[in-house]
């Protein structure tokens, strides 16, 4: 048997404040620590309650102990979950946990009560939340300004890309006149065949240029979500499909590509050739990443989408989408390269190997139609891409192959109310025109265009107008115009429509004829007998 001066000693010496009551609950006990615990001698605390350390409900743990005792010391711990107070004797009062034992003894239930002060610890749990919050603070204040950034970015670019635009279109069409009269000067027979052959030759270049340029402000306008779409419901899987032997082509035969379907996937709402651009993009991004060779996966699949999944720029709503993931086993990208990846001109490829516009456009196009898009990437791990597009209830639509003009319908004498603010491409477009077989009356501005439409003579079969003008919007000014002559058609030129002439995400109007700037001699009268030949 211990000794009870040696059993006291060891009470003496344990860590935690000891206080040892009665069934009654006054204090028969207590060790050194709770004397400078609660900064009582020994003597002032025997035998008075122990709720004048522990104010808080204290009698109901010693119901419990005596409801549950057996026989064998029975425990309960008080103040782990929500702290219980404690009151020293100058009436301060402290967080405190407490445990107490139980155990039957010759005079009846003894209470030992362990208090220990948590003070240190809840500050340091306080401190630790506080940090965090701090953290995720800044997490979320980065995020925003990522998004901020992006979104200017994307305001300049489509304001770039409006005026690129024209500039595109006079160039391109000029250099195709050009071309034109460089090709039947060759082919007739003069010495100086040669010398029009090398013009010829360097039109083409220009020709060629102007191209690119213009996939570039498409881009541009991809990613600043000011493009105006065409969506229909579609099954994700049918587009990739559509598309899957054209990436084989494209990736090469050193890159192994992989299409797995997920039969269960609904159907979304997009633009199908939009997403045949996305696919084209990640698939070349992918491509790039694995110089070497590797494995390009893409997988279809459904996902539901709870309020903590996380994507690059604004948060998606929680529901059920369906997810597109393209893995490369590539050289992967570090997390800095990731926070920028989706900014328009930011490239990690050598200078001439890419624009830095392919994945600010599927950014573009994937968020405007209602989607995220998400990057999990390690260096030298490869990297996935998650595109998300939420599912629609609506019946998807048969997509098919889209079929080029090849000729360009000519006119009939037909009179054309031409309005565009641009000088140099309002000149373009009368030519076009006039040489294929219309009557155009091209005035200056706005106004000019109104009184034409209130005193020609004759009638005016069609009005091609430009979308973003300075004094007026040219849907404002059709409404003018069609108020007049009730049957006018319209026709909308623009490189930089929505908002305009489009609803939400930038879906273009059914009823709406809208011809894209920059475009060619074949498009525009094509758009134009389009326009002159629908039904109302």
């Amino acid at each position: 048997m211990i000794p009870s001066t040696v059993f006291e000693q060891l009470l003496d010496a344990a860590p935690d404040a000891m206080v040892g009551s009665d069934a009654s609950g006054r204090i028969v006990f207590v060790n050194a620590q709770a004397e400078r615990l609660f900064g009582y001698d020994r003597e002032e605390l025997i035998g008075r309650l122990i709720e004048c350390l522990v104010p808080d409900d204290i009698r109901g743990g010693h119901r419990a102990l005596r409801n549950r005792y057996t026989g064998d010391p029975v425990h309960r711990a008080m103040g782990s979950g929500q702290p219980l107070r404690a009151r020293r004797k100058d009436g301060t009062v402290f967080p405190a946990e407490i445990s107490l034992s139980g155990l039957q003894t010759d005079t009846g239930l003894f209470v030992s009560a362990a208090v220990r002060d948590i003070s240190d610890r809840l500050e340091a749990e306080a401190e630790r939340a506080r940090l965090r919050q701090e953290a995720d603070r800044a997490r979320l204040q980065d995020q925003l300004q990522r998004t901020q950034r992006i979104e200017s970015l994307g305001q300049l670019a489509g304001g770039v890309a409006h005026d690129f635009n024209n500039l595109l279109a006079v160039i391109s069409n000029y250099a195709a006149f050009i071309a034109e009269n460089a090709g039947d000067r060759t082919a007739s027979p003069c010495d100086c065949g040669e010398a029009w052959a090398e013009v010829h030759r360097d039109t083409e270049q220009i020709l060629r240029a102007s191209r690119r340029g213009s996939d570039l402000t498409r881009q541009m306008l991809a990613f600043a979500r000011k493009e105006v779409t065409r969506p229909q419901v579609v099954h994700l899987g049918t587009v990739v499909q559509n598309v899957e032997e054209m990436l084989r082509r494209l990736i090469g035969e050193h890159i192994t590509l992989r299409v797995v379907h997920d039969g269960g996937c609904g159907p979304v709402q997009a633009d199908p050739s939009h997403l045949e651009q996305v696919l084209v993009n990640l698939a070349v991004n992918g491509r790039d990443a694995m110089p070497g060779g590797g494995t390009l996966t893409i997988e279809t699949g459904g996902v539901v989408v709870g309020d903590d999944f996380e994507v690059q720029g604004p948060p998606i709503p929680p529901g059920e989408y369906v997810r597109l993931r393209v893995t490369d086993t590539g050289t992967g990208m570090p997390p800095d390269i990731i926070d920028r990846i989706f900014e328009p001109f930011f490239t990690t490829k050598p200078t001439g190997k890419g624009t830095g516009l392919g994945l600010a456009m599927v950014y573009g196009i994937i968020t405007g139609a209602g989607g995220g898009v998400r990057i999990d990437s390690e260096e030298g791990s490869g990297t996935t891409v998650s595109v998300l597009l939420p599912v629609t209830d609506r019946r998807p639509t048969e997509v098919g192959a889209r079929s080029a003009p090849v000729e360009a319908f000519n006119g009939a004498g037909e009179t054309v109310l031409l309005v565009e603010d641009e000088p140099s491409l309002r000149l373009v477009c009368e030519r076009m025109l006039v040489s294929s077989g219309y009557q155009v009356l091209a005035p200056a501005d706005v106004t000019a265009a109104v009184r034409i439409a209130e005193d020609h003579p004759g009638q005016i079969h069609l009005l091609l107008t430009d979308v973003v003008m300075p004094t007026m919007l040219g849907t404002a000014l059709a409404e003018k115009v069609v108020r007049y002559r009730p049957l006018t058609r319209v026709l909308y030129m623009s490189g930089y429509a929505a908002g305009v002439l489009s609803s939400t995400h930038g879906v273009l109007d059914p009823d709406i004829a809208l011809i894209e700037k920059p475009f060619t001699r074949a498009e525009l009268l094509n758009a134009v007998r389009s326009a002159l030949t629908t039904r109302f």
